[in-house]
This record gives C-alpha cells, structure tokens and sequence, in this order.
C-alpha cells in the first residue's frame, strides 16, 4: 500500500503571496505554521510501517518542498496534478483532500496522513485493511457545534445518500489517525457526486458548507466495509500539553500514533512545545529515512 501526505509551509514566501491575492481572509498561524517535524513523520512510516510501498507528499508548488528531501524517493505531488484548475489556488484542506484518490499511479489500498501525526510504534498491515474492508474506529455525534462537526455532518449525510441509509439526526466520525481509504471507493463517489464536490471544491478557505474526505469513510461504513476498531492513539492538543508531557511520550509511547494539534498559542509556548517535540522525536529516530538527502 502506498501513503500520502498533505503539507503546507505558511512562512513560504509563494505561497504567502498567492493566499494574500486570493483571499481576504487572515492567515490563520495554527492553520500553516510548519513545525519542522516533517522528517520524523516520514521516519516514523519508514520504521513502523514497513508494509508502505510509496510515499507521495501533496503541496501546492515546489517551493514547499524542503530542501532536505529526496524527490528520487519521496513522490512529488503538486495541487495542480489532482485538482481542476478553476479551484486552484486554494488553502482549504477539504478540497485537497477530496481529490488525494487521484494521483497519478496510487495504490488501491493507501493511509492518508496529515502531517502532524507521527507513528511511534510498530503496525502491521491488518491494522489497517481486512478481507477488503477498512480498519477504522468511529464515533456518533448529535450536535455539529463548531464548523469541523458541520463539515463532518455535511459529508456524512452525503455518505448516507450514496449508500441509500435513510437520514439521520446523528452522524460518525471517524478516529483521527491516519485514515485507510480505498481508491476505487473515492474514485465511485468522486464520479457520482461531482455536482456537489464541485460546488464545495470553489471555496479558498474553510467554510461550513465543505464536505472533507469522510465521506469517502463514512459510505464505506454505511456499505459495510468497515471493521470498527479503534487503533490506540494519543492526542496531543498544544493549549493543553506541556513540554515536558510531549517530551515524556515521545520517548517512552504507549499507544502506537501520536497526533501534535496545533491551536492559537504565544510564541513563547509554540517555540516551547517545538523544541520538546523536535529533541524528542530526534532521539526516537535519530536515523536518516530513505526520502532525505
């Protein structure tokens, strides 16, 4: 199976410039701040998940490539390559993800991954995808109080549609760690609700009118390809944690997927908790993955 990774540098001087022509909306920091840890998530996959084949990283132009990545081994994958030109450029994770299954020779099986996860202990394949089903553990929720649960709530009822589930007041969410998807799976959706993938895709930034590439989970749920089974994670919000908590982890995991949410913090705390993170995971994979020069 092959994994792919949405990345974005928000001090990029390119990409700055086309955000500010394109939008007016202010650059949200938590949003695009890169906390320099790319590396060790691509480390972590080369020695956790040794099943991984490819590995494609998702930016919006080459100058979000760090300099210290081997494009001989890492898979280049620009906006451009996967998303019509007319929603182009955009800053909105929704629309990026949504056409991820389109990548020039993906695998049927492939682990998206955002780049603040980091697999910290060994997987095996089967913890991922069975007899044709996803591994994936999922939660229900009533109230779409903030405007990711609406986006959720939005594609989980297109899901139901697709899937021909009568509607429902409640709605799943799936476990946020990387997610198992199958491409034949989006690719049926994609084609079948490209009216409404379309009118969502136009919008530059996040709006609770999105849909995100749960919809692509929740029919495969609803379908009944779906082994709802939790993988053992640790969340991480930065308001919450300390340096010395995230230090603490890292070293010495007891859950096999960490995930660092970055949220408004002061400079003091951000540079705080980069560190910790940094130091730690240096020690924890102090070795060079084959995707670094």
């Amino acid at each position: 199976m092959d994994a792919v990774i949405t990345y974005v540098d928000g001090n990029d001087p390119v990409w700055k410039r086309d955000y500010e022509r394109t939008t007016d909306v202010s650059i949200m920091q938590k949003r695009f701040r890169d906390w320099g840890t790319l590396k060790y998530l691509l480390r972590g996959i080369e020695k956790q998940m040794t099943f991984i084949r490819n590995v494609y990283l998702v930016v919006s132009h080459p100058s979000q490539v760090p300099q210290w990545v081997d494009q001989s081994e890492l898979k280049i994958v620009m906006h451009s390559d996967i998303i019509p030109e007319k929603f182009l450029p955009t800053f909105n994770c929704n629309p990026i993800e949504m056409h991820l299954h389109r990548i020039p020779g993906l695998e049927e099986e492939y682990l998206y991954f955002n780049d603040d996860l980091f697999p910290l202990l060994p997987f095996r394949r089967e913890d991922f995808f069975r007899d044709g089903k996803v591994v994936m553990g999922c939660s229900r929720h009533i109230l779409s109080t903030n405007m990711y649960k609406k986006i959720c709530r939005n594609s989980d009822r297109l899901a139901r549609r697709a899937a021909g589930v009568k509607p429902s007041l409640t709605f799943i969410r799936p476990q946020h760690i990387c997610m198992p998807m199958l491409k034949s799976s989006c690719t049926e959706l994609y084609d079948r609700f490209s009216d409404e993938i379309a009118e969502t895709s136009g919008h530059r930034t996040r709006t609770a009118g999105d849909l995100n590439q749960y919809m692509f989970l929740d029919y495969l749920y609803y379908s009944g390809k779906v082994v709802d089974e939790r993988i053992p994670n640790k969340h991480f919000s930065a308001a919450t944690a300390t340096a010395e908590s995230l230090r603490r982890f890292i070293l010495n995991p007891t859950r096999k997927i960490m995930c660092i949410n970055d949220v408004r913090l002061s400079e003091k705390k951000f540079l705080s908790l980069q560190k910790a993170a940094i130091e730690s995971l240096e020690i924890r994979f102090p070795d060079k993955s084959r995707f670094e020069l």
